[in-house]
């Protein structure tokens, strides 16, 4: 049975955000908050430190003239200024905008201009740009503030043009933030999240302070983590899943260090030495092929130690989670293969690592195994933009692999008609913004959020989660496939692929196209005579192509005949963010990419 938590938590969780961002930097005003890179090293900033100028910043708002839920956007990538400013937005009783860096100018323009914005924080020139060249259809729009880049003292000011500003309004209004604070209540609009969705206008989801405070203190309340954890935090910012983990910092009152460049990610966990860090399972299948390529190409003893090691660790980890025994000798092995193997792929992550959550698109099982066996291990967890991103997650005490454990104390999951995954709690989004058509259909008129994922939940409430209902298709032979569960397997399988898209609706046959990570293919080159040649000759060669086919090869062997892939092609290219084939938290838009591809597709059945 899944672990019981008291929810009279619900009881007594404050107002909102800005309140619960204010009372954490007074109960620990001196324990460090948050970290940063500055050139070569990571600067620290207290509680009391980001608190200060956080009400700078909240300060210089109010005085431009900010009133209460008033929209300011924030265009950036994840870095300590775009918290300060998300927090100050809201403790001047305002609602933050999210927009992705690497959004264009069309759909930048769209989302400050449909939400109303009335400010916009800018990360550097190349966001403001943008903003200049749509300014005619920003009207509303009458300051923006830039983190680092050209100010022009008008239309455009810096970080500290703001805070100067707010130093002057703070002298003559003392204690104003603190008494805003006090006077939000917990339904009033705190974000709006714009989905990445894959045909039309971005959507803008309406989430209350409510609901955020709620997610950050369901977490606090199961004894999670606490005040001695230390997050490393890379996810965009504009994602509910990044923006979360901000408020469940501040319920447990833990530090965080921040750094949203991606390809960074295990260079700073080996110097920042988190004990946890939330992150897409692309960040995983990568970590895992870099290591296992690695192994490969040394070859002789150490692989066939490092293969061993992972053989009796994945057996002992069986046996555990069974509530076995573990057998002498196995456990002996166990601690030399412990040492000589597992220790230096833990250390690869910093050493301390306690767990890993995964979240915005399914882990494939066999992955997840493989570093529990390593000693890592990784907790799923499930949600969505509609409902502040936490509605599941297991419990490094309590979980099961290949589910995304029970829902967070508080909150409800049932299963609705077409094994319709569905959700009701504090954290529902209040509806999408200007489109009440839209929010009807996805929310039932007794609160239930209607999710688009088809799943299960086991005797222990444990849900699985067995892919997005639009994304399942039905062959011309009436079976029906699940892309996602495919996809996972192959790329648990072959440590070379970056992505392995399925299609096949309404045909005969299934088939996919695949892309080769670039990094990962850069060693196999060199062992197949291909050193040294661009990425695009390397992935069309034959060698390639027979490298590939082993492994469909492989994967078709454990799947239903109705789902074995017959035909198959390696893309030229990889996907990418700037392509509009990924979203900025590394999920493939299938839709995008079927279109994109639509010509290769349909060859396969010429």
């Amino acid at each position: 049975m899944p672990r019981k938590t008291d929810i009279s938590f619900l009881d007594h969780l404050t107002e909102n955000v800005a309140l619960q961002f204010l009372e954490r930097a007074a109960v620990n005003p001196q324990a460090e908050a948050y970290r940063y890179p500055r050139g070569d090293t990571w600067e620290s900033v207290t509680w009391k430190q980001a608190s200060d100028y956080v009400s700078r910043l909240a300060g210089g708002l109010l005085s431009l003239g900010l009133q209460r839920e008033e929209r300011v956007g924030i265009a950036s990538g994840t870095r300590y200024e775009w918290i300060v400013a998300d927090l100050a937005i809201m403790c001047a009783s305002g609602a933050t905008t999210t927009v992705y860096p690497s959004t264009n100018a069309d759909d930048t323009a769209y989302i400050i201009s449909d939400s109303g914005c009335r400010f916009v924080f800018a990360e550097d020139d190349i966001q403001v740009a943008k903003l200049h060249e749509r300014r005619s259809e920003l009207g509303a729009v009458d300051k923006v503030i830039v983190f680092e880049g050209s100010s022009d003292g008008e239309w455009v000011i810096s970080m500290s043009d703001l805070a100067s500003l707010g130093d002057t309004y703070l002298a003559a209004n003392p204690g104003a933030i603190e008494q805003i604070a006090a006077a939000i209540p917990g339904d009033q609009l705190a974000t709006l999240i714009y989905t990445s969705g894959t045909t039309g206008r971005p959507k803008g989801v309406r989430t209350l302070h409510k609901a955020w405070v709620y997610e950050g203190c369901a977490i606090q309340v199961q004894g999670i983590l606490d005040e001695t954890d230390l997050q490393f935090l890379w996810l965009p910012m504009a994602h509910s899943f990044g923006k979360v983990l901000l408020s469940t910092q501040m319920a447990c009152g833990f530090a965080t260090a921040i750094d949203g460049r991606v390809d960074k990610i295990v260079d700073n966990l080996a110097v920042v030495r988190p004990t946890f860090m939330g992150a897409a399972p692309r960040i995983f299948e990568k970590a895992y092929s870099r290591i296992v390529t690695m192994t490969d190409s040394e070859g002789g003893a150490k692989k066939k130690i490092f293969d061993q090691a992972f053989k009796v660790g994945k057996q002992v980890d069986e046996l555990k989670r069974q509530g076995k025994s573990v057998p002498l000798p196995l456990k002996l092995q166990h601690g030399v293969f412990d040492k000589l193997v597992f220790s230096k792929v833990r250390e690869r992550f910093g050493g301390r690592v306690r767990f890993f959550i995964s979240g915005s698109a399914a882990l494939n099982r066999e992955i997840a195994e493989w570093f529990n066996a390593a000693g890592i291990l990784i907790l799923e967890g499930y949600g969505m933009t509609e409902n502040a991103a936490g509605a599941t997650v297991n419990h490094p005490d309590d979980y099961k692999m290949g589910t995304v454990g029970p829902a967070i104390p508080g909150s409800e999951i049932k299963i609705g008609e077409n094994d319709e995954v569905m959700i009701k709690g504090p954290h529902v989004m209040a509806g999408y913004h200007n489109l009440p058509e839209e929010t009807a259909r996805t929310l039932t008129e007794d609160g239930w959020l209607r999710t688009g994922d088809k799943g299960s939940i086991d005797a222990d409430g444990f849900l699985t989660i067995t892919g997005r209902i639009k994304d399942l298709f039905k062959t011309s032979g009436g079976k029906y496939i699940a892309p996602s569960a495919i996809e996972a397997k192959f790329k648990a399988i072959c440590p070379y692929a970056s992505q392995f898209m399925v299609f096949g609706s309404e045909r005969n046959f299934v088939v996919a196209l695949v892309t080769l990570d670039p990094d990962a293919i850069v060693g196999w080159a060199a062992e197949n005579g291909l050193e040294g040649k661009p990425y695009a000759e390397i992935v069309g060669s034959d060698q390639a192509h027979a490298m590939v086919q082993g492994y469909v090869e492989q994967m078709n062997a454990q799947l239903n005949r109705w789902e074995t892939i017959k035909k198959w092609e390696i893309l030229s290219q990889d996907l990418s963010i700037e392509s509009g084939e990924l979203t900025p938290s590394l999920k493939v838009k299938r839709n995008v990419v079927e279109r994109n591809y639509s010509d290769q597709i349909s060859s396969f059945y010429g």
